[in-house]
């Protein structure tokens, strides 16, 4: 399980100091996800990222409609940092050049507490950013009260673990065998279920919500040794990496070995490659209680 608080202190840094692996294992979901946003998004007002990471979301946004200025949210501040690093950077295609002209801009902190101070929000985007709050429909309550009446909510998460054939390698690589309780847990799969999340969404007055399916390619290992470089990221970044962490030296070197057994397969044209099952959410504020 994986909560919010994790993302705050280690989780974050962690991922921090892999994102460029982590963009990278994101790129098929980020081009997916991007353009469901795009289909619904304003061309002006303001919009908010949820769980924005290092900030991939939030420029693709701001860069495709310049008239909306663009929150990015995070409880990781050093996912925050490198989110306002690559802003300055990427200043020119996101309405930027001088500080006060820059569209898009990024927050520290818990979306509940950050979103009033944006209302009213015209948009709220999240890319696998929801998945891991303590009460979901209190947390998507939040940003329904700070969403204009009819305002979209657009968000990606993964299907179920059995759906993700990354995640099933390692589980099994790793030795350990998850099991469900069909009950809410935060963490990567806490927005697995259809109906689970579909209730949350309606009770937390979100309407009309609607959830497409997509299996997308999800390169974890590339470079002259893609299978090193897989194992690499799963060290850090995945269900095998706290296995890893807390096995003894023989036993961790007998777990590396099969997860590089399970990833010889996977190399294609100098990459390794999974699938990664996921939603993307579509669903509209309604009316103020």
């Amino acid at each position: 399980m994986t909560s919010g608080a994790d993302w705050s202190a280690r989780v974050g840094a962690t991922w921090a100091a892999e994102w460029q692996r982590t963009e990278r294992a994101f790129a098929d979901v980020a081009e997916v996800l991007d353009s469901a946003i795009a289909s619904v998004a304003p061309d002006s007002g303001r919009a908010a990222d949820v769980g924005c990471g290092v900030g991939s979301t939030a420029l693709a946004l701001a860069a495709a409609r310049p008239g909306l200025f663009v929150s990015g949210i995070d409880l990781a501040a050093p996912l925050v940092a490198i989110a306002r690093e690559r802003t300055a950077v990427l200043a020119p295609h996101t309405g930027g050049g001088a500080e006060g002209d820059r569209r898009v801009d990024f927050l520290v902190g818990d979306a509940a507490a950050l979103l009033p101070t944006l209302a009213p929000l015209d948009l709220i985007v999240s890319r696998h950013g929801v998945m891991f709050f303590d009460d979901p429909v209190t947390s998507f309550a939040a940003m329904a009260r700070a969403a204009r009446s009819g305002a979209p909510l657009v968000f990606s998460c993964f299907r179920t673990r059995g759906e993700n054939d990354w995640a099933t390698a390692l589980d099994a690589a790793a030795g350990v065998s998850p099991r469900s309780t069909g009950a809410y847990a935060p963490g990567p799969f806490g927005l697995a279920d259809h109906a689970l999340t579909q209730d949350v969404l309606a009770a937390a007055g979100w309407r009309g919500a609607t959830a497409t399916r997509h299996d997308l390619r999800y390169v974890v290992g590339a470079g002259d040794d893609p299978a090193g470089d897989a194992l690499a990221f799963f060290r850090r970044i995945g269900p095998a990496a706290s296995v890893l962490a807390a096995a003894a030296p023989e036993e961790r070197a007998a777990i590396e070995r099969r997860i590089v057994a399970a990833l010889a397969p996977r190399i294609r044209d100098g990459a390794v490659a999974f699938t990664a099952a996921i939603w993307i959410w579509v669903a509209h504020a309604g009316e103020p209680s």
